[in-house]
């Protein structure tokens, strides 16, 4: 059976972005006879949003969504991370890194996603200085390219050692880091297709690798166009995108309606309906390969 899921952080409210990969990921899901996951990625109480992840859940039902089963909230999942932390340790597939960010980024060069680590703490026999700070833990990385075909950009691969290096999957500061999260919450949920953003296009060949350390099976990959604001900027809450305003759900649904590309929905309808239309009419080879400029 088609699993997907909607993944979203409480590190702000829903914006135009979110709700277009919240409709697409559940048109994608329901045009199948699929079932739909809502899943909060709480991993960084830090940064989270007072009350964010009830208004989201909130905003969801005022326009219209109903999920699968029981919300899941990273931050109840850590027993999971720390098991398969552990297998990866067993194996001797992850290392402790003692590395300052200042000292390793100094030694580092420019790679896909920022700065590629020089695998300094992964020599063998490495001792690590005396009065170390408590380590993250990085995953090993082979010299070799990771590929796979996405139902919207096509194929997309990296070579992990030279454009991404070994990556954290526990922080230093005890923060379980999202590669190992998503990746062991996707598997533990037995999702098969996952629709989202652009931007997570280039974690996908780490998440590649990881869920081939862990014996899991790889999903099916979607990533979705972008939406861009005037400046060309990825609407986020860096770029302040506007929390979405349920007084107007209609116009909003609409709006990423036409950004997916979907033929225009009967007048006067309301929210739930919008969302049957949109799975009705659902075809993923029409949503646009490129990021989308909105009003």
């Amino acid at each position: 059976m088609y699993i997907g899921r909607f993944a979203p952080s409480p590190t702000g409210l829903l914006h135009i972005g979110s709700l277009l990969t919240a409709l697409a990921s559940y048109a994608d899901a329901k045009s199948q006879g699929g079932k739909w996951l809502v899943r909060m990625e709480d991993l960084d109480p830090p940064r989270e949003m007072t009350g964010a992840a009830d208004d989201i859940l909130r905003t969801l039902e005022a326009f219209g969504f109903e999920w699968d089963g029981e919300v899941a909230y990273q931050s109840r999942r850590y027993a999971l991370y720390e098991a398969a932390l552990a297998d990866l340790k067993q194996r001797n597939l992850v290392y402790p890194c003692y590395c300052s960010r200042k000292r390793w980024q100094a030694a580092a060069t420019a790679g896909a996603d920022g700065f590629v680590y020089d695998g300094h703490c992964a020599v063998q026999g490495y001792t690590p200085p005396p009065n170390a700070k408590t380590p993250a833990w990085r995953l090993r990385v082979p010299d070799e390219t990771i590929g796979f075909d996405d139902a919207v950009v096509g194929h997309y691969a990296q070579n992990l050692a030279r454009d991404i290096g070994d990556f954290v999957l526990l922080r230093a500061d005890g923060f379980w880091a999202y590669q190992l999260a998503v990746v062991v919450d996707d598997a533990e949920q037995g999702v098969t297709h996952i629709v989202r953003g652009q931007d997570l296009l280039v974690s996908t060949p780490r998440q590649i690798w990881l869920q081939r350390c862990l014996c899991f099976n790889t999903p099916h990959y979607a990533h979705l166009p972008l939406l861009v604001n005037s400046l060309g900027q990825k609407w986020s809450k860096q770029t302040l995108a506007p929390a979405l305003d349920t007084k107007k759900r209609e116009d909003l649904l609409r709006q990423v309606m036409t950004y997916l590309n979907l033929p225009a929905a009967p007048a006067k309808v309301h929210p739930r309906e919008l969302l049957d239309w949109t799975v009705t009419h659902w075809n993923l080879d029409k949503v646009p390969k490129t990021a989308v400029k909105t009003e």
